[in-house]
Parts: structure tokens; C-alpha cells; sequence
């Protein structure tokens, strides 16, 4: 308004007419585009849900018009020709479902799916990804929306990755604030899968860098598996993946909010606490601002029949799975293998416990004090150096996180041997001690 009553008194001082501020052009706002990254950070059969989850939602911004060459596709592609897949080529997401897996770019799969390309391809590095996977980067201005889609597995501040170690949340946050200071995006909408979700935001994505973040849990508990398969022997889904997704699949994305997404989302992801972080004002955007192209008409599929979810909470999967081949085994020489691998799960879970117990009694020299380290599961994170060097030591030296998803349970461990001061040196030598 200044700069318009200066130009007036201005003209008027030199005799120009009264509407010349009206005939100077004003560049109309420049029409941004919208991207996308969609990543699944889990390999193997037992995780067949992650993968699903994304192929699910890489259809959705497909069919509502955004170009492959604008949505980058991370996962590790070992499902659709799986030995174990009984309908070689396709993968569902509902029992009911329809094939998601065609069509579906392969742009970073196998070892190429880690933390560090996954951060690359965020913050536009060509350079960095450069003979990696297709090398296709998210490359937005300051026009373009960015919607980012993550499923995993997950621990207090880090989600996982198949390979290359785990992203940790100052990593995932830092990243996106440079992306917010170089003016990579408009706006940018991150929806989280992944157990303890919450820890990878709270108190530290801010409220006013134009990014609204969903996540599928808090920061202490489980996110839930769902569509137990009994012909494929797994899950097909994640409870809030599944739900924002059949959302999105029948209702018109040009007149939904994200407030309203998240709500309905929300009441249906009932045995976890859906979180939301970040600029909240931007819940009355409507969800095809990022999940479509600009005015691209919405196009809504039937509805799904519904069926029961059978949530488990995800730690529970491998187990769950097992039971259901022991039930369904149809020689004793199946039984027993399925009964040996149960027995081999077990004893696995039992040993990634006492291994932590032994690495907390040996760093604090305490037995008392080691006792409420392994049973308080709930303490913040503020020793956030600390915990990061811990994880990462412990995911090279005692359990790679990405293979023996269950040691992620005891990462609380670390948590509080940071958050108790327990010096890092000793940490790391119970460790080397240890393990």
C-alpha cells in the first residue's frame, strides 16, 4: 500500500494522469507445480505392507495428474517377483485391491535406498545422487508444493532405511529448514509411518516454515500393521496409511482440507495417536494442492467394501505372521520349520535384551541405576548428540537396525543412558565389550 501511495504522489508531482500506477504491469504470481517422494524403508516379505503403502500412494498422484518425472520413487522392489508373492508382478494394499504395482517408477531401489539419497533427493542434489538410481531429484522452486510420503519402521528420533544406517530427526528437520531457506517450496505436506512417528518431529519441526506434518503415532508407541493376507501369509497395509489413502482414493481432492483428512484419519487410526506438527494453518489447504496438479479435476474411485483391519501393532508382525503359518501348514515338515523359525524369532528377541541390559549395566557401573534405564521407556530426547552416536555405534557394532527390526524396541535404552549423562566413551566401550 506504501509503495502504491508513493507511486501516486510521485506521478502527481510530475504531471502524470491520475491512473498511471493502473498502467504499469504487474507480474501475475507465477503458477508453481506440484512433487512428490514416496519411500518405503523396509525390505523383505514380512514388510510387503511398506512397499504397498507406497505403490498405493504413487497411484493416487498418478491418477490425479502428476507427472512421473515429478514424483521420486524409493523402495527396495524385491516383492513383486518375489518366491513367496502367489500373483507374481502385482502387489495390493486391500484385501479387494487392485494391483498397484504397475506402473510404478523404480527410481532408487535396493542398496540405493538409504538416508543419505533419500536427503539428496529432498534438498534437489543432482551431484549427490549423480550414477545413483535414476538420479532424479525433487527439483521445486518457490512456487511448487512438495508432498513427501515416508513408511517404515521406526524408534525414539530415527525411522529406518534398508540400507546405509537409520535417518535421524535433526538430519530429516535440518534438511527441510535449508530446503524452506533456499525457497525449494511453497508449501510442503510430510505424512509419517512408522512406529514412535511423533519423536521425529516434536519440539523440533517449526510452526513457521510452511511444512504441516502428519505421523501415524506419537512419540512413545507403536504405529499398527493391518489386512492380514492369508494367501499371501502378511500384511497388506499400515492402519493410518490405509486410511489417508482410501480417503484420498474417494473423495474429491479439490474440496477436502488436509484438517479434514487428518480428522478422519485420526478417529479411524484408533489403537495409535495420529499426531500433526508444524504449520497448522495450513490445514485449510485442500489435500489436491499437493496430492494432484493445479486444477486438475478429481476424479474419486468407488469405495472399498469394508473389511476388518486386523491392526497388530508392528512389532508384533513377524510373530503374527508366524502363528498364521503354523496354522496354515499343511505337511508336519512345514509345521516344524515354521516352529524352528518361531523358536529362532524368539530367542532372537531374547538376546537383543539382554545385550542391551548388559550394555547398560557395564556403562553405568550401576545395577540399580541400569534397572531404570532398561524399564523407563518414556523420556524425551534433549541429548540429541549423544543418542545419535549411540545408535549409529550400536547399529555397526552390536545389530544392523535395518536387518533386526526388533533391536529398534530397546532404542529407548540409549535414550536414557544419554539422558542420565552417561558419559558416550562408556557407552561405546560396553559395546565394543559386549557385542
Amino acid at each position: 500500500m506504501l509503495s502504491i501511495v508513493m507511486l501516486s504522489l510521485f506521478g502527481a508531482v510530475l504531471g502524470f494522469p491520475a491512473d498511471f500506477e493502473e498502467a504499469i504491469p504487474v507480474a501475475e504470481p507465477e503458477p508453481g507445480v506440484n512433487w512428490a517422494v514416496l519411500i518405503a524403508g523396509s525390505t523383505g516379505w514380512g514388510n510387503y505392507r511398506h512397499q504397498a503403502d507406497v505403490c498405493h500412494a504413487y497411484q493416487i498422484l498418478h491418477r490425479n495428474g502428476i507427472p512421473d518425472e515429478r514424483i521420486v520413487v524409493m523402495m527396495a522392489d524385491d516383492l513383486a517377483h518375489n518366491i513367496r508373492n502367489p500373483t507374481k508382478g502385482i502387489i495390493i494394499n486391500h484385501p479387494d485391491g487392485k494391483d498397484v504395482y504397475h506402473g510404478v517408477p523404480k527410481d532408487y531401489t535396493r542398496f540405493d535406498v538409504t538416508a543419505k539419497n533419500f536427503l539428496r533427493v529432498l534438498k534437489g542434489d543432482k551431484e549427490g545422487v549423480a550414477g545413483i538410481g535414476s538420479g532424479k531429484v525433487i527439483e521445486s522452486g518457490p512456487h511448487d508444493n512438495v508432498f513427501v510420503y515416508y513408511t517404515d519402521h521406526g524408534a525414539p528420533g530415527i525411522v529406518a532405511m534398508p540400507h546405509g544406517g537409520m535417518l535421524h530427526a535433526d538430519d530429516l528437520v535440518t534438511t527441510l529448514k535449508e530446503m524452506h531457506q533456499e525457497n525449494k517450496f511453497n508449501k510442503l505436506v510430510f505424512y509419517l509411518e512408522s512406529c514412535e512417528s511423533g519423536s521425529m518431529f516434536d519440539k523440533m519441526l517449526p510452526e513457521n516454515i510452511n511444512i504441516f506434518a502428519t505421523t501415524a503415532a506419537n512419540g512413545k508407541e507403536s504405529s499398527y500393521a493391518c489386512y492380514m493376507d492369508t494367501k499371501r501369509k502378511t500384511y497388506l497395509g499400515d492402519l493410518y496409511s490405509v486410511n489417508w489413502m482410501e480417503d484420498s482414493d474417494v473423495e474429491k481432492v479439490d474440496k477436502e482440507t488436509l484438517e479434514q483428512q487428518f480428522e478422519k484419519v485420526k478417529m479411524l487410526t484408533n489403537r495409535s495417536h495420529v499426531q500433526e506438527y508444524g504449520d497448522v494453518n495450513m490445514k485449510n489447504d485442500v489435500i489436491g494442492l499437493y496430492q494432484s496438479t493445479i486444477n486438475y479435476p478429481s476424479t474419486p474411485l468407488p469405495r472399498y467394501k469394508q473389511v476388518p483391519h486386523d491392526a497388530v501393532p508392528a512389532p508384533d508382525v513377524p510373530l503374527a505372521i508366524l502363528n498364521l503359518r503354523l496354522e496354515t501348514a499343511e505337511t508336519e515338515e512345514e509345521r516344524q520349520t515354521v516352529l524352528a523359525e518361531l523358536k529362532e524369532e524368539l530367542n532372537l528377541r531374547t538376546t537383543i535384551a539382554q545385550t542391551m541390559k548388559d550394555i547398560a549395566t557395564m556403562a553405568t557401573d550401576d545395577a540399580d541405576k541400569a534397572e531404570d534405564i532398561l524399564v523407563n521407556h518414556h523420556r524425551d530426547i534433549t541429548a540429541r548428540a549423544c543418542y545419535k552416536a549411540a545408535v549409529n555405534y550400536f547399529h555397526d557394532k552390536c545389530y544392523d537396525l535395518s536387518q533386526y527390526e526388533h533391536a529398534l524396541r530397546h532404542m529407548y535404552t540409549l535414550v536414557n543412558l544419554c539422558e542420565e549423562q552417561v558419559p558416550l566413551d562408556r557407552v561405546t566401550a560396553a559395546m565394543d565389550s559386549v557385542c
